[in-house]
């Protein structure tokens, strides 16, 4: 295991009693009202064997896919572990700055993987810098930690016979009409891979989906422990599919916008560098001593995300989710005051 960066250290991590948590991307501080109700009714059906059929063909309707096309998993990590286990035998290319679990998974598999690091502070991807011979390579859109959002025309120039082609699109949904998606696109070598934890406040309940040719879903499938899908998770697959879920998160997102611009304009008033052109909900900072300044606002009430855990950061880097605007407000008025105290 490559012991230069923590690649299991998560934002859960830094979450305390008592601090405002800004270290998490989970928007919601639990699951709306709708979804609980959900949930509950669920219960009563826990004696039976869950089945996922039915959350298959909600995933499928809602990207205009077939329902051989769409793997329910628990959770995107399960996607990742699965797709590790699966394909072995492939070079394994990561393009980093990411969220590190793709990774950690390809690691844990026995793969050597060669890692992309873009250059900052804007993070653009060059399909160039991936190597011609990478029959495995996994990119984020909008990418965790550094909420760039890459043109689907630079994804697909990925693409290539005999390659798999991962796409993480866990934050897509909080992106204002899901610009620059492949999910809606089937094309050879193509894997896309949901989440709903983000939007939905279900980190807990561990439910997501990828997207593939039915031959990759298959074989994916084939090794899926029995059963890994709960009911609960399954229920909340289909409900999170209804048009009027996907309406409440489009709402959410054009939320998230509002806040993201109020958090960037407040940092770059008081100096801060933000990384590239934020569309996630969450922006990358980097700041001189940062791995002072996130202790010291820890003391101040406030847990951020330290950036020297992703590839290609490094201690000067911090990751802040975007939160509501008072909130926002309160932690800038806080972080004016800690800056110049900070060597």
């Amino acid at each position: 295991m490559d012991t230069e960066y923590d690649l299991h250290h998560h934002g859960d991590r830094e979450v305390g009693a008592g601090l405002v948590d800004l270290a998490v991307n989970v928007r919601l501080p639990r699951p709306p009202d709708w979804l609980v109700a959900e949930l509950t009714a669920s219960l009563t059906e826990l004696a039976a064997y869950p089945d996922p059929g039915e959350a298959a063909a909600a995933v499928a309707r809602r990207h205009g896919r077939t329902a051989a096309e769409v793997l329910v998993t628990s959770g995107a990590a399960e996607a990742f572990t699965l797709l590790a286990r699966v394909f072995g035998d492939r070079r394994a290319v990561v393009v980093h700055p990411q969220f590190t679990e793709p990774e950690a998974a390809l690691r844990a598999a026995g793969h050597e993987v060669r890692r992309v690091v873009l250059p900052g502070p804007a993070y653009r991807l060059d399909p160039a810098l991936v190597p011609s011979d990478a029959g495995l390579v996994f990119v984020g859109n909008p990418t965790n930690p550094t909420s760039v959002l890459h043109p689907a025309s630079t994804l697909r120039a990925l693409a290539r016979p005999g390659r798999l082609l991962v796409i993480d699109e866990a934050f897509l949904d909080a992106v204002p009409g899901e610009p620059e998606s492949l999910a809606g696109q089937s094309l050879p070598g193509l894997v896309v891979i949901r989440s709903l934890t983000k939007t939905w406040g279900i980190a807990g309940l561990r439910a997501g989906y990828l997207l593939a040719e039915p031959a990759v879903v298959r074989r994916l499938a084939a090794v899926q422990p029995p059963w890994s899908v709960s009911t609960p998770a399954a229920r909340a697959v289909v409900a999170c599919c209804r048009t009027a879920a996907l309406d409440e998160a489009h709402g959410l997102a054009i939320q998230a916008e509002r806040e993201r611009e109020h958090l960037v304009a407040g940092l770059r008033a008081l100096d801060v560098e933000v990384a590239g052109q934020p569309r996630g909900p969450f922006v990358l900072v980097r700041v001189p001593g940062a791995d002072r300044l996130r202790l010291a606002l820890r003391e101040a009430g406030y847990a951020v995300r330290r950036g020297d855990t992703f590839p290609g950061l490094d201690r000067d880097h911090l990751r802040l989710a975007v939160r509501p605007e008072p909130v926002t407000t309160a932690f800038l008025h806080t972080l004016a005051t800690l800056l110049p105290r900070v060597p």
